[in-house]
């Protein structure tokens, strides 16, 4: 007898079954690619944060052959733990991308599983891209079949950031490998059996452990999940259907026409968020608030009487008065009006935060959450000053959000800054224009082996 299994089951399978020779249209494969480059530009720049040392000191530990890059470790080691350091590294700056609709920032755990498994096995950049985009359409439409996300950093839950980076970084490493239809549902199945990651995380006080539970360990245990099934171990025929099933085992409100909702015609990566600003997401509008103002007045900061940021109330929390500067949105706004713009030094100096000038305002700056702007990245900023009145800027959609993409001189501009004081800028131009012709380009791994090559350890 036949195991019964759910037509979306079958159609989610069936989709990555035939993703890697399926052909994306244009605008998609170029917004994986940006995807690409930009969680790329993090591993690198993160490689050299605490997240990023504490991954690679883990991988130099456990040894394993030489298959997958380490970025900034000057070894290669196992796809797994190639995507576990990797991914550590891309969370740990704050500067990966975000996807709002599922609450989740899928590029550092897929893009690292896609590029440990696409070295071990010899894959095109064509190959890559489309194991990414796949991987961005799967891991979101799964969390979003449990239900409406929510984010509550107040009460405890599971984290919808681990729950995507894991079915996002398995599907991306699935299609690598080239499994058959039922192939990709016994995937899924030990996907879902890895499955794991609650709201503790934001009790991290030195990111290390936000970083495994965004990245390190859904990419890793992503590959092993492909790769078991790769291997020839089998599984359960349908997890998200039939009694008993993943989906409610996790969720009371269940919706599996999500699994396959607009599948292959909406593409999950094209609703996917770039971070202008190298930060965390709930910051970023704030920010972009102060450049304005920055370029609209020429700001006496010794006349400010007081600072009033709003942000929607269930992303205040996040970046209240946090103890990391990169995640404290007080810290940020002050750094950003004293320097007359915003930069990547200023948001990662955590020696900074006690400068006199910058306790100085953040002394008269408040942060309000606001429940009427609840699902949105927006903020407002006020600024009362003693001789220039009251200085107004509201953003309602953040710079790099899907309602206000980056263009793609934005977003090479912000790769460059995040590669130059490694690689400097000529190696910077040769990885970036290798990267910028990833469809075209013959192999992944020769591109990761120039990256290797120029990252000192």
């Amino acid at each position: 007898m036949k195991p019964l299994i759910s037509p979306e089951t079958l159609n989610l399978a069936a989709y990555l079954a035939a993703a890697h020779n399926t052909a994306l249209p244009p605008a998609v494969v170029e917004k994986t690619v940006i995807h690409i480059i930009d969680t790329l530009a993090a591993v690198t720049s993160g490689a050299r944060l605490e997240p990023g040392e504490q991954g690679i000191r883990f991988a130099r530990s456990q040894g394993g052959e030489g298959l997958a890059t380490v970025v900034g470790a000057g070894f290669q080691t196992t796809p797994m733990l190639a995507a576990l350091a990797n991914g550590m590294s891309a969370h740990a700056d704050e500067t990966d991308d975000s996807h709002a609709f599922s609450i989740s920032h899928p590029g550092c755990g897929v893009v690292p599983s896609a590029v440990a498994v696409a070295q071990q096995l010899g894959r095109s950049g064509s190959d890559l891209v489309r194991a990414v985009a796949a991987g961005y359409d799967v891991g979101t439409r799964i969390v979003l079949a449990l239900g409406p996300p929510k984010l509550n950093v107040k009460k405890s839950g599971r984290s919808t950031h681990a729950l995507v980076s894991l079915f996002g970084a398995a599907a991306a490493a699935a299609v690598l490998y080239r499994l058959d239809e039922r192939g990709m549902r016994h995937m899924l199945s030990y996907a879902a059996q890895s499955a794991a990651g609650v709201t503790s995380w934001v009790r991290d006080t030195n990111h290390v452990e936000k970083a495994f539970v965004f990245a390190g360990r859904p990419a890793s245990d992503g590959v092993r999940a492909a790769a078991l099934v790769a291997s020839g171990c089998d599984g359960v025929d349908d997890v998200f259907s039939q009694q008993p099933n993943f989906l409610d085992a996790i969720s009371k409100h269940v919706d599996r026409s999500q699994l396959i909702d607009g599948l292959g015609e909406r593409f999950e990566i094209i609703r996917t968020n770039i971070k202008k600003f190298a930060v965390g997401s709930p910051a970023q509008a704030a920010i972009q608030a102060a450049t304005n103002l920055i370029q609209a007045n020429d700001i006496d900061l010794a006349g400010v009487l007081s600072i009033d940021i709003t942000l929607p109330h269930d992303l205040a929390s996040v970046v209240d008065n946090r103890e990391m500067p990169d995640i404290n949105c007080q810290y940020l706004v002050a750094g950003t009006l004293l320097d007359g713009a915003f930069s990547f030094l200023m948001a990662h100096d955590s020696a900074r935060m006690q400068a006199p000038d910058v306790k100085k305002l953040m002394a008269v700056t408040r942060l309000h959450a606001d429940p009427a702007l609840s699902g949105q990245r927006s903020a407002e900023l006020q600024i009362r000053t003693q001789d220039q009145g009251t200085l107004y800027d509201f953003v309602p959609a953040v710079r790099g959000t899907y309602d206000d993409p980056m263009t793609v001189v934005e977003v090479d501009a912000k790769a460059v800054d995040l590669l130059d004081p490694i690689l400097g800028s000529g190696a910077t131009r040769q990885f970036l224009d290798a990267l910028w012709a990833l469809p075209e380009a013959p192999s992944v791994d020769a591109i990761m082996q120039f990256l290797d090559e120029r990252v000192p350890a």
